[in-house]
């Protein structure tokens, strides 16, 4: 009888898949200053409710910081890398600053490109002077490399 008791407390468990949550989360201290938590009030000591506010994770929010902070960290160990060895590292934060501001600079052109349906160039007396197709693609080539350059 106990093993089928057993077994229907398990089955449950997995049938709910994880949905029993503690609602309330209690906080406190014990008399040699460990900070304790449980999920009920045992009133042995002062107990703090804590708020506590539980949300899905945003997979596509979560992919693209890890995105984001990958590039950082590749765009620093490449400044690092090309930078000479006398460089200090205000100097290096300074230069990685400069790259990181191209690397939006040259994106956010390239976006530019892209959205654009004709693409020109303003000649010296301020008129636009329309590209061609092939001027249009090694324009778009142009800024992809200066992404590469300066993104890593």
């Amino acid at each position: 009888m106990k093993r089928y008791a057993l077994l229907i407390t398990v089955a449950a468990a997995l049938i709910t898949g994880g949905t029993a949550v503690a609602s309330e989360i209690y906080k406190w201290t014990d008399r040699d200053g460990n900070v304790h938590y449980e999920d009920r009030p045992t009133g042995d000591a002062p107990m703090e409710r804590l708020a506590i506010v539980s949300r899905n994770t945003d997979n596509s929010a979560v992919r693209s910081q890890v995105a984001a902070k990958r590039e950082a960290r590749a765009t620093a160990e490449q400044v690092a890398s090309e930078a000479p060895p006398e460089m200090s590292k205000a100097e290096l934060r300074a230069e990685q600053e400069k790259r990181k501001e191209q690397c939006q600079m040259y994106r956010d052109r390239l976006e530019q490109f892209l959205r654009s349906q004709r693409l020109y160039r303003e000649d010296d007396a301020g008129e636009r002077e329309y590209l061609d197709e092939s001027e249009t693609l090694a324009a778009r080539e142009s800024v992809e490399g200066q992404i590469k350059e300066y993104c890593g």
